[in-house]
């Protein structure tokens, strides 16, 4: 049962958080803006990959769920729910997640709905990279698992 668990925690983690990284990251080199920068070619900036990656980032983002749900049943298969690096682990996916539903997908929506001349599009990028920095902290603390009762 566990080797179960922990092989779909893993491979929804690569196949369903993945994607939300790399659409979250991309998706600010390709939405649309009022005033195209200095030297940037207009061919770069597309509607149509934008309007895909935003839906990349809602569809894999509720997919996602999976990561956490299932990891947190190992966790309680394996009593180990009380291990400082699990609840942290948690703790960091639960504002990943919440940076993902309440910050990143509505911008990446008003970016749209109200085009700019790119500033908002940049605060988005910087939350993009804050969101795939607390995955990679994630992921560190479920291969280092520091503090844990297991080697």
């Amino acid at each position: 049962m566990e080797s179960l668990l922990l092989s779909v925690h893993v491979v929804a983690g690569i196949l369903f958080v993945g994607p939300v990284a790399v659409a979250t990251s991309l998706f600010p080199r390709y939405a649309p803006v009022t005033v195209t920068p200095a030297g940037a070619e207009r061919a770069e900036r597309s509607h149509d990959i934008a309007r895909l990656l935003h839906r990349i980032t809602r569809v894999y983002g509720v997919l996602a769920l999976a990561v956490p749900v299932v990891g947190l049943t190992l966790a309680v298969v394996q009593g180990r729910t009380t291990e400082v690096w699990i609840i942290v682990a948690m703790v960091l996916t639960a504002v990943a997640g919440g940076l993902l539903a309440l910050q990143i997908a509505p911008r990446q929506r008003e970016a749209f709905a109200a085009p700019d001349d790119g500033a908002r599009l940049r605060r988005l990028g910087m939350l993009s990279g804050v969101f795939n920095l607390l995955w990679a902290v994630v992921v560190v603390l479920m291969v280092v698992r520091p503090g844990s009762s297991y080697a």
